[in-house]
């Protein structure tokens, strides 16, 4: 495991949080689409991320937003091999974005190290065996389809519900010859929820990280957040906004043991996690 697996709150701290940098090689993110689509923009934007912190590159050729147009495998190769094969090449570790076993496979060749794949493995029916073959670690994400927010975003119980689903990916990819010490866990905030549910799964982020795998938390940018902040628009000014309380999440997935932060500004949650590991280190000398 990349950075090794963190600890729950309250107990002895081994890694610290690992920062995902995001590198969206696509042209209709929802905040960076079509910024790094060239290669060359693409590659010297994940050096960047690298140098200002950031533990592992999240490399994706596909929109995963609602709503998004899908692409073909193909196509999705084509933007992203090419630069997960620089990066690596260059040192970086490189976690591939891609909910399509053909795509995992090619990156993993390229050099990733990491699925990350938003579906669990739904999506598509070989990715499990390919993950298992590679022996790639594995991001299984609770997810719901390919549906706008407000088409899944019925829950009784939304912590159990999410815990439970994440319970059977696991099984699954046991199932399917993952080794247990490959898989990381991911509540998909934002992914076929409301804000009201985003805010429950951050409040009881225990519920995640006692299953004993680690746990990867992306809320980078979400309206969820621009809506607390004030800003919905996508101008410099609430980017700032959504990046600061993106930060803020980071040190609260520190003190809840959380294993990882997807982020798009490394900076500010790298800065936001020296805080939190000096404040702990300074409770620890007490």
């Amino acid at each position: 495991m990349p950075g090794g697996v963190r600890t729950r709150r309250g107990a002895a701290v081994s890694a610290p949080v690992q920062v995902m940098g995001i590198l969206n090689v696509t042209p209709d993110s929802f905040s960076d689409g079509g910024r790094w689509l060239d290669e060359d923009r693409a590659i010297a934007h994940g050096r960047e991320l690298r140098d200002a912190g950031a533990d592992i590159i999240d490399v994706g050729g596909e929109s995963t937003r609602p709503g998004a147009q899908r692409v073909s495998p193909a196509e999705e190769q084509r933007r992203v091999l090419g630069v997960i094969r620089e990066l690596s090449d260059c040192g970086a570790v490189v976690s591939v974005d891609t909910v399509n076993a053909s795509t995992a496979q090619a990156s993993v060749a390229a050099g990733a190290k990491i699925i990350n794949d938003v579906s669990g493995g739904l999506a598509d029916p070989e990715m499990l065996p390919v993950a298992a073959e590679t022996g790639a670690f594995l991001v299984l994400m609770h997810w719901r389809g390919f549906l706008p927010a407000a088409d899944a975003t019925e829950y009784t119980d939304p912590v159990a519900e999410v815990r439970q689903h994440l319970d059977e990916r696991v099984a699954a990819a046991l199932d399917a010859g993952v080794s247990r010490d490959r898989i990381i866990l991911d509540p998909g905030i934002g992914f076929s929820k409301t804000a009201a549910h985003n805010w429950a799964l951050l409040r009881n982020l225990d519920a995640f990280v006692d299953s004993g795998l680690p746990v990867l938390i992306g809320v980078s940018r979400k309206r969820f957040l621009a809506t607390l902040t004030g800003g919905t628009g996508l101008s410099e000014h609430d980017l700032a906004a959504r990046d600061a309380a993106t930060a803020a999440v980071s040190y609260h997935v520190a003190s809840c043991g959380g294993w990882g932060v997807r982020v798009h500004d490394v900076v500010s949650t790298v800065a936001a996690l020296k805080v939190w590991q000096q404040v702990h280190d300074a409770e620890g000398e007490r």
